[in-house]
């Protein structure tokens, strides 16, 4: 028979933990099994009276009582537990102190969980910064989760204040020209540029104290600019900008290897050049959804991390003024006002404090009056413990090139942006560190910086949303942009966007040939204006027209259906004039672009009109001349081919691109109507394009003899067009056409005319 896999039972002598009942929590052992489903449990130094309890509701402990009878009593049930020790062996148990440590946890108030929390962050930055001598707590009057004190060492570790990025929405406009123009799928790391200044503070009004704000780095508008202008006592750090194309991208990116990267230049800069300048290089990711204006980043502020780790004196980082006289401060601040460093070497003669680039610390260092030198950095932090992140790559910069002077060093974190007012102090402190060596000060130590989320503490990206800052109308024009420029990433590299953008087009009629033309047009200037329909006709869309344009639907009516079967509301045969309808509509879907609607009524073939009306109808003529002389292209987009002569005729007058587009049930023509070569061609023998009346879809029928008219400057001779609207059947007034076919023509048409624009001629 194999040995059981379990090593507790449920047999006389088990000592058992009860889960249940008014002695939860305590130990009993087991004196009787009754059954399958109970035991007989006595605790006589337990306070737990003996008692018939299930075995559901308690846990068997490892611990046993050996050779006890069946049965026994209370009394030989103590002797027992008090001979082996059980009570003792149950309190050091692993299971018995976590229980009981739980238990201490609930029992605390809000200040003791204070306390414990303040414990738990001296912990934690011990373990980031490295204990000092044994020493398990770094926090000056903080106690222990045991509420035990524990006195601060001499000297000990300390805390540098991390960089926190502050992105300003104009460095994310200027992201998103730079991805659409210039970057566009390229995926190359870029330079740019931010500024850090001196830490700052505010004095909170009802206590008087001051509150440190943010050790921050900024980003602006000027980041891709080589030589950004920054203010006087701000330090102009250089980064590597690196943008990915899609989020999967971004979320793969071996982001070890691109900080390493950065890393190593930055330790190249110090070992091989004494360069100094690149000590405050950082690392920017980012991905740009430029359809949501969503930017997603992440910054990286590489440091090097010492090891054993930089230790403060005993007296800690105390006020400027306390080491330095007055004078000393004023001189610094003037100087450093005048040529901003961000990092010197103070030397101080007498009362006077004289300042020296940082490349000269190994001489003055080396000098014999080493307590007169200090080694200054502009600290863009505000806290009164915990310098600036720049100290941590000035420090390995010293300690790499002078190591055998720099044991111990006396720092100042200038952080006076402005000379103190009378009866003020100095914000700068001072402080002196040491370090204890290490073997190779050459060798590249290891290097952290990632930048925490500042809502979760975690490493991970941030995300910028500027879709709720930005207004409409330039939220729609940026959109049709991206759409236009996004064609010359791929597709069309040599499109010309500026060509495009500035082309006048003139639509006549307002129709559903119209309203897709003008959906499909991405020219900020566009005309809209209707062709010419008998006077008995009023121009307005009807019901018919809205399933085919893309017009909206008319105002529903307000007598309810006379149908019961139609649950849907019924569109009032009430229409609504065109022009306005589909200039609002328009203007909804691209509100940037000037559409100015003219409703005329312009003079059309084979009508004959009344003489009274002659001056009416010249003035017309006269509107319809000035829109072709303001206008570089014209749609003719009108139903019949009578009202499309006198647009003929002036388009080929004056030269214009002259665009027609008509449909039929199942046949759509669209093409650029031509004219001699000496009005729209200047070149020779050049070939005339085709005509729109010669093409039609629609076979000439019954013709009549149009009665001359003159407009001003336009002389019309005596033509023959088909008949007008009043000799046509519903069918022939109405276009009847295949689903679709609409769109499909506008659509190419629209691409006629961006072909003929891309052309070297056009």
């Amino acid at each position: 028979m194999s040995d059981s896999n379990f090593a507790r039972f449920v047999e006389v002598g088990r000592v058992v933990l009860l889960n249940a009942g008014p002695s939860t929590g305590k130990i009993a052992v087991i004196a009787e099994i009754i059954d399958h489903n109970r035991a007989v449990i006595d605790g006589p130094t337990t306070s737990v009276p003996r008692q018939s309890f299930p075995y559901r509701h308690l846990s068997l402990t490892p611990l046993r009582l050996t050779n006890l009878p069946r049965g026994a009593r209370s009394g030989v049930i103590r002797k027992q537990l008090e001979k082996e020790g059980t009570i003792a062996k149950w309190e050091s148990s692993a299971w018995a102190k976590k229980r009981a440590a739980i238990q201490k946890r609930r029992s605390l108030n809000d200040f003791a969980r204070f306390e414990v929390m303040l414990a738990k962050k001296a912990r934690r930055d011990v373990v980031r910064n490295g204990p000092g001598k044994g020493c398990m707590s770094v926090v000056l009057g903080y106690y222990c989760i045991t509420h035990e004190y524990i006195a601060p060492c001499s000297p000990l570790p300390f805390r540098f204040a991390p960089f926190a990025s502050l992105v300003q929405p104009a460095f994310w406009h200027e992201l998103t020209g730079l991805k659409i123009d210039v970057l566009r799928l390229s995926q190359d790391s870029l330079s740019l540029s931010a500024s850090y200044s001196v830490g700052r503070s505010i004095r909170d009004r009802e206590t008087g104290q001051d509150i440190a704000l943010g050790c921050n780095l900024s980003l602006g508008a000027d980041a891709f600019v080589d030589t950004p202008t920054i203010s006087p006592l701000s330090v102009s750090a250089r980064g590597v900008f690196k943008n990915f194309n899609t989020i999967e991208d971004f979320k793969a990116a071996d982001k070890a290897a691109l900080f390493n990267t950065v890393a190593e230049e930055i330790w190249s800069g110090i070992i091989d050049h004494k360069d100094a300048s690149k000590l405050n290089q950082f690392l920017l990711i980012t991905f740009a959804d430029l359809k949501k204006y969503q930017y997603y980043y992440w910054f990286a502020f590489p440091a090097f991390v010492a090891k054993p780790a930089w230790e403060i004196a005993e007296d800690g980082w105390k006020a400027a003024e306390a080491q330095l006289s007055p004078t000393q401060l004023s001189s610094i601040f003037n100087t450093l006002h005048t040529e901003t460093k961000p990092y010197f070497v103070v030397k101080l003669t007498g009362d006077a404090a004289e300042l020296h680039a940082i490349d000269q610390a190994d001489a003055l260092l080396a000098s014999n009056d080493s307590q007169s030198i200090i080694i200054g950095f502009l600290d863009p932090s505000a806290s009164p413990e915990n310098p600036g992140w720049p100290l941590r790559n000035l420090l390995a910069y010293l300690h790499a090139l002078y190591p055998s002077h720099t044991a111990t060093l006396r720092v100042l974190c200038w952080r006076d942006g402005e000379l103190p007012a009378p009866g003020k102090s100095w914000k700068s402190r001072f402080g002196v560190v040491s370090h204890a060596g290490s073997d190779d000060p050459s060798t590249k130590p290891t290097a952290l910086g990632w930048e925490r989320h500042p809502t979760t503490n975690k490493l991970s990206a941030r995300m910028a949303d500027l879709a709720p800052m930005m207004d409409p109308t330039r939220l729609a024009d940026q959109a049709v942009d991206l759409n236009l420029k996004l064609m010359r990433w791929r597709i069309l590299p040599a499109l010309d966007l500026e060509k495009v953008a500035s082309t006048r087009c003139l639509l006549l009629g307002a129709g559903t040939l119209g309203c897709y033309v003008a959906r499909t047009l991405m020219v900020r200037a566009l005309t809209l204006s209707p062709s010419h329909t008998p006077p008995t006709l009023d121009f307005r869309v009807g019901a018919s027209a809205q399933s085919r344009s893309s017009i909206p639907p008319a105002s529903p009516s307000p007598t309810p259906s006379a149908s019961p079967s139609l649950n849907s509301k019924i569109v009032s045969t009430a229409v609504n004039p065109k022009l306005p309808v589909q200039r609002t509509d328009s203007r909804r879907y691209f509100p940037v672009s000037t559409r100015p609607a003219t409703n005329s009524r312009y003079p059309c073939q084979d009508i004959q009109y009344p003489l009274r009306r002659s001056h009416r109808r010249r003035k017309t003529v006269e509107q319809l001349e000035a829109l072709f002389d303001t206008h570089d292209a014209v749609f003719l987009l009108m139903d019949s081919r009578e009202s499309r002569w006198l647009p003929t005729v002036l388009g080929a007058a004056k030269g214009k691109i002259v665009l027609n587009a008509a449909l039929g049930f199942d046949t759509y023509l669209v093409m650029r109507h031509g004219a001699r070569a000496t009005t729209s061609n200047p070149k020779p023998n050049a070939p005339r394009l085709g005509c729109y009346y010669c093409n039609d879809i629609v076979a000439p029928a019954d013709v009549r003899v149009l009665l001359p008219l003159i407009p001003v400057r336009v002389t019309l001779s005596i033509l023959h067009f088909p008949s007008p609207s009043p000799d046509r059947t519903l069918d022939q007034m109405c276009t009847v056409t295949r689903p679709g076919l609409a769109s499909i023509a506008s659509s190419t048409a629209v691409e006629l005319l961006v072909s003929l624009l891309q052309h070297p001629d056009g």
